[in-house]
């Protein structure tokens, strides 16, 4: 199982930076930097190809929006090349509240347009001249839409590879069954392993019969708060902001993802109070209201016996990449953290 680690888009992105040769040497094995909207993750992938050797580094995610799907190609292929065949690009649609609050466009067709993208990104790393006449993207441009005098083009570089990974956020049933046809990886969000099955293996199962087998096993990269330690009580605490954001407050009311996620796990009360909590402005009491045992059940921490069997589950899940995020306040043992966990996976 590979070991994974999100940097934070909210800061102390180069402090980070300067200790991601110790979790290098520790044995992480990728690192994915998010976008949302923050900095770009583009410059900051760049810099952490040109300070590690081994790393993979992955975006976390790009969204589908805010770049034209030949560009997405474009970057993917120069942050492959600049990190000598490291790259990920994982890309999702991310929410209306931030493609059209922030970015100001409509936020459509979320499905067709990524399976659109991901085709034409195959396209331009296999050099081929593209040309593309889908309902979302048509290129070249269509002559009455422009000025008549596009024509298809292909990649003037030669790619590190013809097939970049690509990895899609999802968590919606017909999102999910996308990334399984299509994508060489999934990154859920929250992911509890005893429940994903219920939740997700319907549209696992549907994608994977659609599956071009060339594509290989679908990479399932689950995310985790991790801390080890007899202190569970504190440390579980940690990961409570977090979870309180996104249930809370990352989308309007019947317009969050994950506020829905939580129902279909079965705490819809609960994902209630902490929306209704969140949009009025009490924080700290919708952080409260994030049940214990929900904590737990999508969360790496806790003594090292707990760990293991907690490791076992989501290989029982079908997981191949745990990509976690060490909430220790201590730096030192935020490291220890993971190299011991390297170790057990």
């Amino acid at each position: 199982m590979r070991i994974g680690m999100m940097l934070s888009y909210s800061g102390g992105f180069k402090e980070t930076v300067e200790v991601l040769g110790d979790y290098e040497k520790a044995g992480l094995d990728i690192v994915f930097v998010p976008e949302a909207y923050s900095y770009d993750a583009i410059s900051q992938l760049g810099f952490i190809a040109a300070r590690t050797e081994r790393l993979e580094i992955a975006s976390g995610i790009l969204q589908i929006y805010t770049r034209t799907p030949s560009l997405t190609a474009m970057t993917a292929a120069g942050l492959d090349y600049v990190s000598d065949g490291r790259f990920t690009l994982g890309i999702g649609a991310s929410g209306p509240q931030v493609i059209e609050g922030f970015h100001g466009l409509p936020y459509d067709a979320p499905l067709a347009r990524t399976r659109e993208i991901v085709d034409i990104c195959r396209q331009v790393w296999r050099r081929e001249k593209v040309v593309h006449e889908g309902k979302h993207y048509q290129i070249p441009l269509p002559a009455e839409r422009g000025t008549g005098l596009g024509k298809p083009l292909k990649l003037i570089n030669h790619p590190v590879r013809d097939r970049v990974p690509v990895i899609l956020a999802a968590i919606g049933p017909k999102n999910v069954a996308l990334t399984a046809e299509i994508a060489e990886g999934w990154l859920p969000i929250f992911f509890h392993p005893e429940k994903a099955g219920e939740v997700w293996g319907p549209s696992l199962a549907e994608g994977a019969a659609r599956r071009d087998p060339a594509l290989g096993p679908l990479d399932i990269v689950a995310q985790a708060p991790l801390a080890i330690g007899e202190d569970v009580d504190d440390l579980i605490d940690l990961a409570r902001p977090q979870l309180a954001l996104y249930i809370g407050g990352m989308g309007a009311r019947g317009k969050n993802f994950y506020n829905n996620l939580a129902r279909r796990y079965g705490y819809e009360a609960e994902a209630t109070k902490i929306q209704d909590l969140y949009l009025a402005g009490r924080k700290e009491e919708a952080a409260a209201a994030v049940p214990a045992d929900l904590l737990r059940d999508i969360s790496l921490i806790g003594p090292a016996s707990y760990i293991a069997e907690r490791l076992a589950a989501y290989r029982a899940a079908g997981v191949t990449t745990l990509k976690v995020n060490p909430v220790s306040p201590d730096p030192a043992r935020r490291l220890a953290d993971l190299e011991r966990l390297k170790a057990m996976a």
